[in-house]
């Protein structure tokens, strides 16, 4: 005999079947709600560490403080790529509540001060100073770096955007800041720098597209410092006929704004991307933390942002890795290069250790591998009083246990733009030298599709 099902029945099993999507989508909700909770709390003790080694009288930030077994020791002296970091970090530390508006300004306007008192090179700035009185660190040579200055333009150009009372003295620092003695127009490309002692400029240009100089070269764009076209001069990939390349690039020739590009590219497990240099994070995703790449080249530069993330996740994956994340990084004896080897021209090594600037770099790509792999890093003991250690070998477990302002400064941006929705990018982009060279982004396509 068949029972008959009651209407009551039949609700209910209708309503069972729409609360299982409904619980998965609550899941996911409450992993996302967990993420961003946890996002905070890091952010909140990364930001402590500017506020602890930051020199109060001039504003700037140590290099990097360092645990030992001998204790506690702080390098105290800084860098142009240090200040725009603390500059950006304390304008999201603001805009996350950590801080009020009158402190972030406040703290910045120290910063400035000092900035305009430092010494010059045609306006741009040494790549090191003594934090405690912003006379320079000779001992390390007096070079002038094309990308430190670079970062040090976007920190001041962030700035200028959130607070406009500081806008006068940040525009006018940028506006000084004369690219054009780093420039070879023979070649379109950008000198790496300028040694003053010796009066001579480097031997080499910076020839990729795909590393971290490409801010300092889409600034100098947008300031009207170099020609637009300097921009296609760069190369997607080292050319076919450089043998000792890692692989010979695939793609085709295409033209932009009258110059002729090849759109080259390696493969990887099958997959199309774009090199960097080294093959490390953040050559490839540091510049996307004021340059809207993931918005505005969709088809380029924020594609290949996003294959870059997942290989390198893949590449931990394949070598039994627990953990990911491969970028230039402290050791506990120094600082060395690491990378997802096969993403580079020629390489560097993983040497099985990552660094956890590298998975805040990846946010916005794949939050929910990041979820994960924060997880794993802090079961490894990475996570110390100012959020998180620089580096940790995977195999071994020894850990890195040093802090560094550019570091630090990587991980408080990711997480501010990740919770805030892109607000430094939309800061910088609200400037006029982040806004002018916007279809250099939006029309170029990488030979990645």
């Amino acid at each position: 005999m068949k029972k008959k099902i009651s209407l009551f029945t039949i609700l209910c099993l209708f309503t069972s079947l729409l609360y299982i999507p409904a619980a998965s989508a609550q899941g996911t909700d409450g992993q996302e709600t967990a993420l961003r909770a946890e996002l905070k709390a890091i952010a909140a003790k990364t930001y402590k560490f500017y506020e602890d080694h930051t020199d109060p009288d001039t504003g700037l930030t140590f290099d990097e403080t360092r645990y030992t077994a001998e204790g506690k020791k702080n390098a105290a002296h800084t860098s142009p790529t240090n200040i725009g970091m603390y500059m950006m970090s304390t304008v999201s530390a603001q805009e996350m509540g950590f801080i009020t508006k009158e402190e972030a300004v406040d703290r910045i306007q120290v910063t400035l001060n000092t900035l305009e008192s430092l010494k010059k090179w045609n306006g741009l700035f040494y790549n090191w100073y003594y934090t405690e009185d912003g006379s320079l660190k000779t001992d390390w040579g007096q070079f002038i770096s094309q990308v430190d200055n670079g970062w040090l333009s976007a920190g001041l150009i962030v700035v200028g955007q959130a607070y406009e009372e500081l806008n006068d003295q940040t525009s006018k620092l940028v506006e000084n800041m004369n690219y054009t003695t780093l420039y070879d127009p023979e070649v379109g490309k950008f000198r790496g720098g300028y040694d003053v002692a010796k009066g001579k400029m480097t031997d080499h240009h910076y020839g990729l597209l795909y590393t971290e100089p490409r801010v300092a070269s889409y600034i100098s764009i947008g300031k009207g410092d170099v020609p637009s076209e300097h921009w296609w001069k760069l190369e997607r990939t080292i050319p076919a006929e450089w043998d000792w390349q890692s692989q010979i690039p695939q793609g085709y020739y295409a033209e932009y704004d009258g110059v002729s590009v090849f759109e080259g590219h390696y493969e990887y497990n099958g997959v199309k991307f774009v090199p960097s240099w080294g093959g490390s994070m953040f050559e490839g995703l540091m510049p996307g933390i004021v340059l809207k790449e993931k918005e505005l080249g969709k088809n380029a530069l924020g594609l290949n942002n996003q294959r870059h993330v997942e290989l390198q996740i893949q590449y931990a994956k394949d070598k039994g890795y627990k953990a990911w994340g491969f970028s230039p990084a402290a050791t506990p004896d120094g600082y060395s290069e690491f990378a997802a080897t096969p993403l580079g021209t020629s390489g560097y090594g993983d040497k099985s250790t990552v660094t956890p600037h590298a998975t805040f770099l990846a946010l916005e790509y794949a939050p929910d591998e990041v979820r994960k792999n924060i997880k794993v890093l802090k079961e490894m003991n990475t996570y110390g009083k100012y959020g998180f250690y620089d580096s940790v070998n995977v195999e071994t477990g020894e850990i890195a246990k040093a802090y560094l302002a550019l570091d630090q400064g990587m991980i408080m941006v990711s997480i501010a733009n990740y919770l805030k929705d892109g607000v430094i990018r939309d800061h910088f982009h609200q400037d006029p030298i982040g806004k002018n060279p916007e279809e250099l982004l939006k029309k170029e396509v990488f030979s990645i599709q």
